[in-house]
C-alpha cells in the first residue's frame, strides 16, 4: 500500500478510466503523483456496477484507452459491447501494464482537502488518518461516485433485501424464487431487468417516464473484425 503521507505535486481522486490516465499522463510528465481510491481496485464505476447485464453501451474498442498503440494491439475485446467483467480486467490490465498500482491508494477516502494560502498547497486529509500536501488536485471521480438513495417513504423500514446497483455486492444476488421490484427504466434497469427476471419468481418494474431504447444487436467479435479495428485505429479515433 503505497503511503499517503508527505508531499506531492498531484494528488489524483478516483481510479477508474479517467483516473488511470490522469497518473499514467502526470507521471510521464514528470510530476510526483498520489493516487486515491475508495475501492479496493481500480476500476471505478466498473468496480461499483456489478449489477446483472451490466455493459458498455458504446462498442468495446471505442470504450478503450487511445494513449498507446501497443496497448491497441495487445487487447482483445470479445464482444462487441464488453460487460462488467471484461472492462475491469481491461483496466486491471492497464494498471498493471503501465505499473500505475503503485501510485494509488486503496481503500481510502478523501475526507478533506483545504488551501492553505501560505504555502500555496492543498492539505488533504484521509479516511486513514493521513495528511497529503500537494500543489494540484484533479478530481476524477466522475459523476457516477455516489449511490443516489431515492427518497420514498417506509424505505429505511422496507423488511426485504434493498440493493443498488451503484453498489451491487461482489458475491452476486441470488434471485430464485424471489418477487423483486425495480424502480426505474434508465439504462441500468434496462440492463439488470432482463437478467433478474429469468431467476425472479415475480417481477414488477416500476417507471415513470418510459424509456426509449434501441436494440444493440451485439455478439461476439469475430477474429476478421478484431483485426479490422486493429488496422484502423487512427481512422476510428478520428472519426
Amino acid at each position: 500500500m503505497p503511503t499517503t503521507s508527505g508531499t506531492c505535486d498531484v494528488a489524483v481522486i478516483g481510479a477508474g478510466f479517467a483516473g488511470l490516465y490522469a497518473v499514467h499522463k502526470l507521471r510521464e510528465l514528470g510530476f510526483s503523483v498520489q493516487g486515491f481510491e475508495k475501492g479496493s481496485n481500480v476500476g471505478g464505476v466498473w468496480y461499483w456496477n456489478r449489477y446483472p447485464g451490466a455493459r458498455c453501451d458504446c462498442e468495446s474498442y471505442y470504450y478503450s484507452y487511445s494513449f498507446s498503440k501497443e496497448l491497441q494491439q495487445e487487447w482483445d475485446w470479445s464482444l462487441h459491447y464488453s460487460e462488467q467483467p471484461e472492462i475491469l480486467s481491461y483496466l486491471s490490465h492497464v494498471a498493471d501494464r503501465f505499473d500505475l498500482r503503485r501510485s494509488i491508494a486503496f481503500d481510502t477516502v478523501v475526507e478533506s482537502a483545504v488551501f492553505d494560502e501560505r504555502t500555496n498547497r492543498w492539505i488533504v486529509r484521509t479516511s486513514r488518518g493521513e495528511t497529503l500536501e500537494t500543489r494540484f488536485i484533479v478530481s476524477a471521480a466522475g459523476c457516477l461516485s455516489n449511490v443516489l438513495k431515492p427518497d420514498i417513504a417506509g424505505l429505511d423500514s422496507f423488511a426485504g433485501d434493498l440493493y443498488y446497483t451503484a453498489k451491487w455486492p461482489k458475491e452476486g444476488v441470488d434471485f430464485t424464487g424471489l418477487r423483486v421490484g425495480i424502480i426505474g427504466t434508465g439504462a441500468s434497469a434496462v440492463q439488470a431487468i432482463p437478467r433478474i427476471a429469468k431467476q425472479a419468481s415475480q417481477l414488477t418494474v416500476f417507471q415513470r417516464t418510459a424509456n426509449w431504447v434501441v436494440p444493440v444487436w451485439n455478439g461476439p467479435m469475430k477474429a476478421e473484425f478484431v483485426d479490422w479495428v486493429k488496422s484502423n485505429y487512427p481512422e476510428i479515433r478520428h472519426t
